[in-house]
């Protein structure tokens, strides 16, 4: 299906552009993924700097909205209701909150204000949602969010496809190679159109991320789980 092919390079590009445009505004916030908030305590304690508490609020959000979209899953699936459909539908109302938080209050001065560590939280919860999404019911892409794993396996990749791999394995290796380089791609576009629209437009930059989810919500395939991420 084309919705399924389109759909997770579209979050791709979500996951860099929010990650990058979260960054840059909320002043060192990572909102699609928590590693590298870690990173980034360690640094703010030492440096002195702000948004501890942000980063310090991002995990245990991060984790509860996991944990919700996962039951809000077995809800919909009791009642027969859609679920890809339903959770692109909240982190699209979430995107445009966050818009409105950042358009309202923003530039922010201080990341831990209460109005920047709002907006910071709402966008932690809107990608956490996008990673169970992913991990659930678009299992077999390449993860839109992190993209260490992916370039790691690429690597290895072209190293054995260098080496020579069996004829019958070429066809399977060129075409993981093909999707985890769309998915790469499509996450670094994200990050420099974050950037970019930061840099011109400020806080409108955070119009963009609701542009993204609509279009994520009219490609969608709202087909079954992958039965190994069930």
């Amino acid at each position: 299906m084309a919705e399924k092919t389109w759909l997770p390079t579209i979050l791709s590009v979500m996951a860099g552009y929010v990650d990058t445009a979260g960054f840059l505004a909320l002043h060192g916030l990572f909102t699609a993924h928590v590693t590298g908030n870690f990173v980034t305590i360690g640094a703010a304690l030492v440096s002195g700097a702000s948004g501890v508490v942000a980063k310090l609020l991002a995990l245990p959000v991060f984790c509860l909205f996991v944990i919700g979209a996962r039951l809000l899953r077995y809800q919909l699936m009791a009642r027969d209701l859609p679920v890809v459909r339903s959770l692109l539908t909240i982190k699209l109302v979430l995107f445009v909150v966050a818009m409105l938080l950042a358009l309202h209050y923003g530039p922010f001065p201080r990341v831990d204000s209460w109005s920047s560590t709002l907006t910071g939280m709402i966008l932690v919860g809107a990608m956490a949602i996008q990673n169970a999404l992913h991990r659930v019911h678009l299992g077999s892409a390449p993860p839109s969010t992190l993209m260490t794993g992916t370039t790691t396996q690429m690597m290895l990749d072209v190293g054995d496809r260098l080496r020579g791999v069996p004829v019958d394995q070429k066809s399977a290796l060129d075409a993981r190679l093909k999707k985890m380089g769309v998915a790469v791609l499509a996450f670094a576009i994200g990050c420099a159109g974050g950037a970019v629209c930061y840099a011109f437009g400020s806080m409108w930059c955070f119009a963009v991320p609701p542009v993204l989810a609509a279009a994520a919500l009219m490609r969608h395939g709202d087909a079954p789980p992958d039965v190994a991420t069930k």
